[in-house]
């Protein structure tokens, strides 16, 4: 008498990671463009992490919290990489992306009737905000994009950092006064 063994067929795990992930890739090409800075760096730091947790779909089912998940394994990556990036003796010139590509921040749609003082004072506004979270450390730009930006809690942020709830606190404190401080020098 043959076993009739129910495998999973491929396609059919393909489709269960696709449904588990699909809802968090917004949010964490955000997350990944705030830490690199730019669209084609994001796109690449999301590829990683999608190939990296690709194989690690069974472990994806037992996650509670998925999106703080991902987060901390996006951010590990971005560090890791940053880390290699900076042993690499190759260093590119233009690393800012494409001048055709603007960012994206920048391409957010006009409403109608809006002034265009407004607009031209409102864009300003934001490339001296990315300017000056471009300045920070990453530790502090890290915490700003997660808690101010993204919205996580700090409860969330512990898991993603691995740092303690104290240690975020003070690093977020004292990221938002570096923030004032160089939105004051502007």
């Amino acid at each position: 008498m043959a076993r009739i063994f129910n495998f999973p067929s491929k396609r059919a795990e393909q489709v269960h990671f696709e449904r588990l992930v699909r809802p968090h890739l917004e949010s964490l090409y955000r997350l990944a463009f705030r830490f690199t800075g730019n669209a084609a760096d994001a796109e690449d730091l999301l590829q990683d992490l999608l190939i990296k947790i690709y194989p690690r779909r069974e472990e994806l089912k037992q996650v509670d919290k998925l999106r703080p998940w991902l987060a901390r394994v996006l951010y590990n990556l971005f560090i890791d990489t940053q880390r290699r990036r900076n042993r690499s003796p190759i260093h590119l010139a233009d690393q800012t992306g494409d001048e055709d590509d603007p960012d994206p921040v920048d391409r957010l749609a006009a409403e109608e009737g809006t002034n265009p003082e407004v607009e031209t004072r409102r864009d300003g506004d934001l490339r001296q905000l990315q300017a000056a979270l471009d300045r920070l450390s990453e530790d502090h730009r890290a915490v700003i994009m997660l808690h101010d930006v993204e919205g996580y809690t700090l409860e969330e942020m512990t898991e993603i950092l691995e740092c303690p709830i104290g240690t975020l606190k003070s690093r977020l404190h004292r990221a938002r006064a570096r923030m004032r401080q160089l939105l004051e020098q502007a």
